[in-house]
């Protein structure tokens, strides 16, 4: 009798996947799309030097339409390189899919042997001593079939073991599954913000052509009278604030002696997407006036809501388009905050407002009331003064985990 007829197994998972080659085929794919995203990204980086260094140089309408002519080109390279992104991610959720459907196949397997193995070992265990000796011709193949139930033992362990690595391997592999998911919804969205972006940049342009009529003339009275504007605005909203923050001291409204921490600003709008950041080199006017904000993309008439409690300094509303809609409330720690570009305004000077309350609605739609000059599409400017000096908002608002 003997051994001839023992069954043999395999603990290795090597070989197992049905689905290597298919695996492996997207694999190469998923290469060659991060090597093309990396190209586009190494052009989107050569496209904002360009603009910053048309930036350095003297204004005019030639240069103001380069920076709007490589804007545009670079955001056009930035939703090719999403696009890849998108790719790139799609194929990975196939060879996850993949890589699953493998393990699963693996785990069934191994589950199958171990069966087998514990119903073996319990024949073994429920015969007699005397029937086992009746069954061979000698002692040696007696001897051999008690190696035999030895071994099976052995390899239940190594099996029960390399099913416990499946499972957990199964597992992380779904995990990855399910963040691949997840972080393809947000590049989706990522890409339509950014679609969105290339309106705003081919709007500008557009419309700075139809205001100087290509004039070199125009465009420079045109700048005179923004730097105007902006400089009117700035002075405005700093002697209205040490009026304001001067008065609510005396009256003992608000401490300055306490201050808002890092990170204790609240969003004004369910918005995160920003557009323009705080001295953002990239900015189309930057040679014109230094980008003192962020510019939160909000469709037109969306809810805006203090940051922070404190009292408001300034509602300033518009008749006409031509005029910046804002409010800015004073805060407690010398900090103060400015909602700009507002199609309506809910709320008016020395007024109390806490956390989260509606102070208006977001504008910024070119030709709107309350617009102002220069503006792209709709979005909520949005600053942020430390002792009247404009800082960062991202530095003082609650984080994104």
């Amino acid at each position: 009798m003997g051994l001839v007829g023992a069954p043999v197994f395999v603990y290795t998972q090597t070989g197992i996947g049905g689905n290597k080659e298919e695996i492996d085929t997207l694999n190469e794919q998923i290469a060659a799309k991060k090597d093309k995203v990396k190209q586009l990204e190494d052009s989107i980086a050569a496209y904002k030097r360009k603009i910053e260094q048309t930036q350095l140089q003297s204004t005019s309408l030639a240069n103001q339409m380069s920076v709007l002519d490589n804007h545009i080109v670079q955001v056009e390279l930035d939703i090719q390189a999403t696009e890849q992104k998108l790719e790139t991610l799609d194929l990975e959720i196939q060879a996850l899919h993949l890589s699953i459907g493998d393990k699963e196949l693996t785990i069934a397997r191994q589950q199958r042997i171990i069966t087998e193995f514990i119903r073996t070992l319990h024949e073994q265990r429920n015969r007699s001593m005397l029937e086992v000796l009746a069954t061979y011709d000698n002692f040696s193949d007696f001897y051999n079939q008690i190696e035999y139930a030895r071994t099976i033992e052995e390899d239940l362990g190594k099996n029960t073991r390399a099913l416990r690595i499946a499972k957990e391997e199964l597992q992380t592999k779904k995990t990855a599954n399910e963040e691949r998911k997840v972080a393809y919804d947000a590049l989706k969205t990522e890409l339509d913000n950014k679609k969105k972006d290339l309106e705003g940049q081919s709007f500008a342009k557009e419309n700075l052509l139809a205001e100087t009529q290509s004039s070199e003339l125009k465009y420079k009275t045109l700048v005179t009278n923004l730097k105007s504007q902006y400089q009117s605005i700035e002075s405005d909203i700093t002697s209205i604030e040490q009026q304001v923050r001067s008065k609510l001291e005396s009256q003992d409204k608000i401490d300055d002696t306490s201050s808002l921490l890092d990170g204790q600003l609240a969003w004004p709008s369910q918005s995160r997407y920003i557009t323009a950041y705080f001295h953002d080199p990239s900015y189309p006017y930057r040679n014109v006036f230094e980008h003192n904000a962020i510019d939160i993309r909000a469709s037109h008439g969306t809810a805006i809501h203090a940051a922070a409690s404190g009292y408001i300094a300034r509602a300033r509303t518009c008749q006409t388009s031509s005029c910046y809609a804002y409010v800015m409330i004073v805060h407690s720690g010398g900090l103060s905050t400015v909602y700009g570009h507002l199609s309506k305004i809910l709320v008016s000077a020395d007024q109390f407002v806490t956390t989260g309350d509606l102070i208006g609605y977001s504008g910024g739609t070119p030709g709107t009331v309350g617009a102002g000059p220069f503006v792209t599409g709709p979005h909520l400017h949005f600053e942020v003064r430390k002792n009247g000096i404009p800082v960062n908002p991202l530095n003082y608002m609650v984080k994104d985990y």
